[in-house]
């Protein structure tokens, strides 16, 4: 009788996700060396312009599509931003507007959004076209014979606390407390208390994380 021969395919071990995510950060930094010492060099020479060159590579970056883009910003930010961890993730199009901003762990930043002076925590979810404004306070209008551009402001950093929601199309001026929810377009004018759940123009609390109102309409 003759005996069947079955071919087995050898099993090919495959490195764990975080060995990979770790390679891909190394080989991203080792890319961006030339363009975070270019920067650098630059705000040695120019050290009053270092928002403006910051700027032009933030917006440089936001362009590169896909995974790359993904490592490539992640790269560049944790050299150049007051602290970024190392598995956050910066969507297509989003900008900086100065390199003082922190972001935790576990951070997701969306598509086309505009981030100012701000400390972000770590867990935070944050939609597409969202800005984070650097307070309500950055121009003073209140002389009419002064243009508003010499009329100066403060910039205050936004703290977003840690598992905030904040969803498409919102713009933050106050700070959002602890696990606090932000609907989608919703306009925050004013400190948002730690798990609250606030939509609106100007935003208003609609529910609490936690309750049996936690679902509410116009939610993100």
């Amino acid at each position: 009788m003759a005996e069947s021969a079955l071919t087995v395919a050898p099993r090919v071990a495959t490195p764990p996700d975080g060995v990979v995510k770790r390679l891909s950060n190394s080989v991203a930094m080792l890319l961006m060396l030339p363009l975070i010492a270019w920067y650098r060099l630059w705000v040695l020479l120019l050290p009053h312009h270092q928002e403006r060159l910051f700027q032009g590579q933030s917006q440089f970056l936001s362009l590169w599509p896909g995974f790359a883009g993904l490592f490539l910003r992640r790269a560049f930010y944790r050299a150049t931003l007051k602290r970024c961890a190392a598995d956050c993730a910066i969507g297509f199009g989003t900008v900086f507007a100065t390199p003082e901003v922190e972001i935790g762990k576990h951070v997701y930043i969306g598509a086309y959004c505009m981030i100012g002076h701000a400390v972000i925590g770590d867990d935070v979810l944050i939609g597409s076209n969202v800005d984070i404004l650097s307070s309500k306070h950055a121009h003073q209008f209140g002389r009419l014979d002064v243009p508003v551009r010499l009329q100066g402001g403060s910039y205050v950093p936004v703290g977003i606390g840690r598992d905030v929601w904040i969803g498409n199309g919102a713009i933050v001026l106050e700070p959002v407390g602890d696990q606090a929810v932000v609907a989608a377009g919703a306009v925050v004018v004013k400190p948002v208390p730690p798990r609250a759940i606030v939509g609106g123009n100007p935003a208003r609390q609609l529910g609490e994380r936690g309750t049996s109102r936690n679902q509410v309409a116009g939610s993100p």
